[in-house]
């Protein structure tokens, strides 16, 4: 037996020919997304024996193998989600920031407007157009914050749009994952174009969530979402959908269903953009809807009340300006009942204090071990409620009404005290001479210890025993008993009471009682007498706006707002610094991928040069194996 010359140079021709083929695909793929290089093995015949010697045969393509390091694929994902989520983040939150300092801007200016205008009906009391431009000015307030409120609630159904339309993608990318792996199954894995069709729809994937991959023996690849959700096993695919909010339906949840079996995610364990977009919703959208609403609440109340105690220029105690803040118009969405709930009931809620509220929002349970426990959704903080009869108290600023059914053992409400004012404000009040420019006077009796003061809080002109604007009434307060008889302007009795705390409320006369030490008869006058000039009540009026009467009197009305605003454009620059921090993570991730899986023109170009002279020198084998047989045979003709 001899060397097979023509042999060992067609295996070199057709070894060279594929390495050929091979990086000619490389660099025809170099700009393709997603494309892993290929590289094919090389190696040698089994050698033959001619005499004591072996003598190699030849060469062949054992292998060709796409390059690709699952650990760098690994760290590109978790690099992907990081840089989405923070992205989408961003991107959200710049939005927002955008609406609180274009369109938002309006708000502290109607208000500081409002209070201006208040300011010129301190100077001129009996003037109707200063008294018209002033309910003018409120209804322009009431306006701007309807419109924010509008605003607001725009984006929370913008940002459910972007939820299920990422959701409708990752079932798309689901069911072709599934399609995948049934042919990677029959292939047993060894199809590189379906590979790196794999790993593109698995990293697009990464951007919507956390995903976590298990390779399987059969050469498919099971993907779990979240490390808790099984998307993909094999060539089944689940699939994510959206299901109404519990206890808001407006404010919808995610799940995951594979036939009729439905299981509900929790988003903040999921990642990637879908973990942003519930936590802009629920962590930003709607904090700042209610604070907004607290905002609302906090002006109807303040300016209402201050028309309680004064007197409009018809010589009536004044009415209220804005929709009273327990209307239902302005409390809708303060309660809702979990879908869980065994019981019947449905709860309301009113407001008492608007100055003690927060913004935020609470989860009020029920069991018989515990009774009625009210949770601070954000500060964690548990309180204790008392109830009295169907009602609820001990919130900040706040009571919860059982309105109808029954509770049950385990029963939980969602309860938003401030949700939905800032929609429902309104201007109710028709007729400029309502405004309550004037007000009462109040005098101590000389005899007083001065240890002692009374501060009016409102009137009530159709409370039985009110005296009537014109008149007087007087009260005598002995504080160490907690007791007061009231007078009228004739000096007739009225009746005696007791009162708890600091506070009478009697005869229509609403009003606080300071006291700095003992004191048995102190005497206090309320002159109602009403005079058109009078525009006492104007002035206490247009001083609120520096007063603190919010968030238990740290903040003005104006702070309530502001805060919301410099509380969002924190955000807007923690989510940019994170955005700059996680694509530097990504780009890292990415560029090792590239270093190892990537196409490098360079490099192919160099191997296209070898490759061809490989070819050039096994057809240089063939000629010379030909040259070599024509000799042979010339020399036996």
């Amino acid at each position: 037996m001899s060397i097979d010359l023509l042999n060992i140079a067609r295996t070199g021709v057709q070894a060279s020919q594929a390495q050929l083929g091979v990086t000619s695909n490389n660099i025809a793929n170099a700009n393709t997304a997603g494309y892993n290089r290929q590289v094919a093995t090389q190696s040698s015949l089994e050698s033959q024996r001619l005499g004591n010697n072996f003598y190699g045969t030849g060469t062949y393509v054992s292998d060709v193998k796409r390059v690709y390091n699952e650990f760098a694929a690994r760290e590109l994902r978790i690099g992907q989600t990081s840089m989405s989520a923070a992205e989408t983040s961003y991107s959200k939150l710049s939005e927002l920031d955008q609406i609180y300092s274009q369109i938002g801007k309006m708000v502290p200016a109607n208000l500081n407007d409002f209070f201006a205008s208040i300011n010129n009906v301190a100077d001129l009391p009996t003037d109707l157009g200063i008294r018209g431009s002033s309910l003018s000015s409120a209804e322009q307030l009431a306006i701007g914050l309807n419109q924010m409120q509008s605003q607001l609630d725009g984006q929370v159904k913008q940002t459910n749009s972007q939820i299920e339309s990422v959701t409708v993608r990752v079932n798309e990318i689901s069911k072709e994952l599934g399609r995948i792996n049934l042919e990677l199954m029959k292939s047993q894995g060894e199809d590189s174009q379906l590979l790196d069709k794999q790993d593109s729809l698995i990293l697009e994937l990464s951007e919507y969530a956390q995903v976590n991959v298990i390779p399987l023996d059969t050469g498919a690849k099971s993907i779990m979402l979240g490390g808790s959700v099984m998307l993909v096993s094999g060539e089944v695919s689940m699939s994510i959908g959206m299901s109404p909010g519990d206890p808001y339906p407006n404010e919808p949840r995610i799940n995951a269903s594979i036939g009729d079996k439905t299981l509900i995610i929790d988003p903040a364990k999921i990642g990637g953009q879908l973990q942003s977009l519930f936590s802009f919703r629920d962590d930003t959208l709607l904090p700042a809807s209610t604070e907004l609403g607290q905002l609302a609440l906090g002006i109807a109340d303040t300016f209402n009340e201050m028309q309680s105690k004064g007197f409009d220029l018809n010589g009536n105690v004044g009415s209220d300006i804005f929709r009273d803040i327990n209307d239902p118009l302005m409390a809708s969405g303060r309660a809702a009942s979990h879908s869980t709930n065994t019981g019947t009931a449905a709860m309301s809620v009113n407001i008492d204090d608007v100055g003690a509220l927060s913004g935020g929002s609470y989860e009020l349970s029920y069991t018989i071990a515990d009774g009625y426990q009210l949770k601070d959704t954000k500060t964690g903080e548990q309180t204790t409620l008392t109830v009295s009869g169907s009602q609820l108290t001990g919130g900040a600023g706040f009571s919860i009404n059982i309105a109808s059914g029954a509770v049950a053992d385990g029963d939980k409400f969602e309860i938003r005290p401030t949700a939905g004012a800032a929609s429902g404000l309104k201007v109710v009040m028709t007729d400029p001479k309502g405004i309550a420019a004037a007000g009462p006077s109040l005098s101590a009796d000389v005899a007083n210890s001065g240890n002692t003061s009374i501060s009016l809080n409102s009137m009530n002109s159709s409370a039985a025993g009110f005296q009537g604007v014109g008149s007087s009434i007087t009260f005598q307060i002995n504080t160490a008993a907690n007791t007061y008889e009231a007078f009228d302007s004739a000096g007739a009795s009225l009746g005696i009471g007791a009162y708890t705390g600091n506070n009478i409320n009697a005869f229509g006369m609403d009003f606080n009682i300071t006291t700095s030490g003992t004191a048995t008869s102190e005497r206090f006058t309320f002159d109602l007498s009403f005079a058109e000039g009078d525009n006492s009540n104007a002035v206490e009026m247009a001083k609120l706006s520096d007063t603190k009467l919010m968030n238990n009197g740290t903040g003005t009305l104006n702070s309530v707002f502001e805060n919301t605003k410099l509380d969002i454009g924190s955000q807007t620059k923690s989510a940019e610094v994170r955005m700059g921090s996680s694509t530097a993570i990504y780009q890292q991730a990415y560029n090792r991928v590239q270093s190892e899986s990537g196409v490098n023109l360079d490099e192919e170009a160099a191997n296209l040069m070898r490759f061809q002279q490989s070819y050039q020198a096994s057809a240089r084998i063939m000629t010379t194996a030909q040259t070599i047989f024509d000799t042979l045979l010339s020399s036996v003709r």
